[in-house]
């Protein structure tokens, strides 16, 4: 496979890998001369990034097509909703809304006797 055939992700990934691998020692897969080494300061990275431009890296990465299904796509049918439901679902929503104020409510009581408190000294 090309190197131009990865993308971006499965370069990193490949890169990174083999970067690893020189930079704990792994034998070099490309003549690359002292000269040219020193150049890029023994930096595995661009060693690997030169292996990977020229296509010596024996690293292949897998892609699965996705399955195809054999069953047919169900169509949905699109439902009218009246006023009336519209009224419904918005009396639950503001029920939900009003049951959890008052589980605040419950779960806080110090603070509601403190500010009735400060709010009573403030008048005297």
């Amino acid at each position: 496979m090309n190197s131009q055939d990865f993308t971006r992700y499965e370069r990193a990934r490949i890169l990174g890998a083999r970067a690893l691998q020189i930079a704990m020692n792994a034998p070099l897969l490309i003549k690359i001369s002292q000269d040219d080494l020193e150049k890029i300061k023994f930096d595995a990275l661009k060693i690997a990034e030169t292996e990977l431009n020229s296509n010596i890296l024996p690293i292949s990465i897998k892609k699965p097509f996705p399955q195809k299904k054999q069953e047919k796509l169900k169509r949905v049918v699109e439902q009218k909703i009246s006023d009336s439901k519209i009224e419904e679902i918005e009396a639950k929503e503001e029920e939900e809304i009003a049951k959890s104020g008052e589980i605040m409510q419950l779960a806080n009581p110090q603070e509601e006797s403190e500010s009735e408190e400060s709010s009573g000294n403030e008048v005297e």
